[in-house]
């Protein structure tokens, strides 16, 4: 699996909400998005297009 999240990025984004994030967060979200996307591709690929879009997030 390709590593899609920055686990600075993940702190930075929730800094004035929480103070600490754990590490199994950004393994998690990644997961996440990794299905996200895995989906979308089926999504386009249904609709005849090679071409991700938004619209099939």
């Amino acid at each position: 699996m390709v590593n899609l999240i920055i686990k600075s990025n993940i702190r930075e984004a929730v800094k004035d909400k929480i103070p600490n994030v754990a590490s199994e967060v950004a393994e998690a979200l990644n997961q996440k998005v990794q299905e996200i996307l895995d989906k979308a591709c089926e999504r386009a690929k249904a609709n005849g297009r090679r071409t991700l879009h938004a619209r099939d997030l």
